[in-house]
């Protein structure tokens, strides 16, 4: 099942919204600008159907972003955005695997992982904040934002709390965590009003127990709440997995009284509402959403929301997750960019959604909405041609024997980017590959042969068979696979990557493999050793200089290019691939420097120069 396979309504029906409790309109507009988060204590309670602070009814009006989807140096201007279109609350995703590498190895403070200076920022800026900080997230993030680490247990179950590995470092995710939390909640004289535990729990899951055991780590080490969930109104119903005691959100949802009959008298809120949708590889669009009519009756019948996404921001480096169905069939990596169609875009401008968004939440609001803060200016550059610099296979680690392929994350502990296995062959035949994640890439005797995909895409190779030519003696087989991101919702969660089946030549299984890690980690990069000639085959790291007269966003637009990698003086932006939507990598002005940027690309097609050029947006 897709993620979030929820009512998504463009329109709300008087009777779902008119059931239960709300707030009168003009009372809830007030309480929402009145009371601003101003560092000291303030009391955030769940009572009688309603939110209270300080007392008093509180509406939410909450859009959501994530912090390490935005360079650090724009979170002020994004914060300032959703501020401008008349909003009282961030949401914020906290992506576990983005903070902890290895088992042991945190860091909160690097970069954009910095998640309590970006909370201590919406203070500043008069902004309340719903955390939600998993431990599973999904946000259409790598593995649901869990570290793969886990998957180098041959029998983990994530998200079971009887799985003894899972659960250790669950609490000590939790227990590093929670520290940071307690002094930015609004008792203690922070913004976070209210603390999500886990999320959509009920699309996985039916064990009530496990979410209980979760709040009860949050509560051990100092967190009380108050909590929410925030999942499907069905599935929550049919898997009874409402937590007592927390708010019940419900995603993409307007059945209001339904909801309050789980939640009796605790609140019910749309815990995720969607101006916007996902994009996969092969889409033929990029998505969008019509959220004008629902978020004009959520604020007519005074009802508390949360708009996934406000802005969406970029899937940087190995980011982007991945969608399948539950046996793992019907793979769906989501592209690179996280826009998402949302009302601030990713380069951090209003669309027309915004501005129609702004206008109907001023009309409820009791003071007049904050000007919009100023766009980063965007620059342009010349075309580029970056020239041939490196051959993969003049790069290549050393290898690893091996009886027979297997997962790169019990292989070598690899989380993201390439594995290679190779072994000579004997003549051709017909090879049959079983269980590639995600795309691999055959050659034989030096000489590229084929690729097979797992993503099902008209004009694609996806069967996983394939003929290799006849040969005169022995000739060196050589598949080189590239992975997307681990899946990030349902139940295909031990979404292993490499080849995870084995190979068969007219039937036989091939054994006895040489394996290569190619992780794609910035030591190995810094020690390409350049080409000496011309290369011949695919597999290729391509150089070149891309010169700005004053730094600014920049958009490089890929569309000559196959599928691979794009680098910007070291930064990996993402993943690029010919068969679109998205055809444009965004690049943040930090990033960049007045005079020359490195460019570095590597394709897993192309052996010939291809050009990049500027663009000014995402699409167009």
């Amino acid at each position: 099942m897709q993620r979030r396979t929820f009512l998504r309504l463009s329109v709300l029906t008087p009777l779902a919204l008119g059931a239960g409790w709300r707030i009168d309109s003009a009372d809830a507009a007030a309480a929402a600008i009145g009371i601003r988060p101003d560092g000291k204590p303030h009391r955030f309670e769940l009572s009688a159907q309603r939110f209270l602070l300080d007392g008093k009814p509180f509406q939410i009006m909450s859009g959501e972003m994530h912090p390490v989807r935005i360079p650090a140096e724009y979170w002020r201007q994004r914060i300032r955005m959703a501020k401008a279109m008349g909003l009282n609350t961030i949401a914020v995703y906290l992506m576990w695997n983005a903070m902890e590498s290895e088992p042991g190895v945190f860091d909160l403070h690097g970069g954009n992982r910095d998640f309590a200076k970006f909370i201590r920022l919406c203070q500043e800026e008069g902004m309340w904040v719903y955390l939600r900080p998993g431990p599973y997230v999904c946000g259409e993030w790598d593995f649901g934002g869990l570290p793969a680490y886990l998957l180098r247990h041959p029998h983990i179950r994530v998200r079971d709390k009887d799985d003894a590995d899972y659960m250790a470092a669950v609490r000590r995710y939790i227990a590093t965590v929670a520290p940071v939390v307690k002094p930015l909640l609004a008792e203690n004289g922070g913004p976070i009003l209210m603390v999500q535990v886990e999320n959509e729990y009920a699309s996985f899951g039916h064990d009530l127990a496990y979410l209980e055991t979760i709040r009860t780590l949050w509560q051990a080490n100092g967190v009380h709440g108050p909590f929410s969930i925030s999942d499907g109104l069905s599935q929550v119903r049919e898997a009874k997995t409402y937590l007592p005691g927390a708010a019940l959100g419900i995603d993409g949802d307007t059945d209001f009284a339904g909801a309050q009959a789980i939640a009796g008298e605790l609140p019910v809120w749309m815990g995720e509402g969607y101006p916007g949708w996902i994009t996969h590889w092969g889409d033929k669009d990029f998505a969008r959403g019509d959220f004008a009519g629902t978020l004009a009756k959520l604020l007519a019948e005074g009802r508390s929301f949360n708009m996934y996404v406000v802005h969406g921001g970029t899937n940087f480096g190995f980011g982007a997750g991945a969608n399948a169905d539950n046996d793992y069939s019907n793979f769906q990596p989501v592209i690179t960019s996280y826009d998402y169609g949302s009302p601030i875009d990713e380069h951090g401008a209003p669309t027309a959604d915004y501005h129609t968004f702004r206008k109907l939440i001023a009309a409820h609001s009791a003071q007049p909405l904050p000007e919009l803060p100023a766009v980063p200016p965007m620059a342009s550059f010349a075309t580029v041609t970056p020239q041939p610099h490196a051959s993969l296979w003049d790069n290549l680690p050393a290898a690893r024997q091996v009886q027979r392929p297997q997962p790169n994350e019990l292989l070598f502990a690899q989380d993201h980017g390439m594995v290679l296995y190779r072994r000579a062959v004997k003549g051709g035949g017909e090879l049959a590959l079983d269980g590639v994640r995600d795309y691999a890439t055959v050659s034989h005797g030096g000489r590229y042969v084929d690729y097979v995909s797992r993503v099902k895409h008209a004009g694609l190779h996806t069967d996983n068979k394939l003929r290799l030519p006849a040969s005169q003696g022995d000739a060196s087989l050589e598949i080189l696979i590239d992975s997307f991101g681990h899946v990030n919702f349902g139940q295909a969660m031990a979404d292993r990557k490499g080849l995870v089946g084995g190979a068969q030549l007219d039937g036989k299984p091939l054994e006895d493999w040489e394996a290569v890690s190619l992780p794609l980690d910035d030591t190995w990069l810094a020690s390409l050793r350049p080409l000496g000639s011309k290369p011949a085959r695919p597999g290729v790291f391509f150089k070149g200089v891309l010169s700005l007269a004053q730094t600014g966003d920049c958009y490089i637009d890929m569309a000559d290019w196959a599928k691979g990698y794009l680098w910007i003086n070291g930064h990996l932006l993402g993943r690029y691939w010919s068969i679109g939507p998205q055809q444009r990598l965004y690049c943040p002005a930090p990033w960049l420097r007045a005079g020359d940027n490195e460019v570095l690309v590597f394709d897993m097609h192309r052996t010939e120069a291809a050009a990049i050029r500027s663009a000014a947006s995402l699409s167009g």
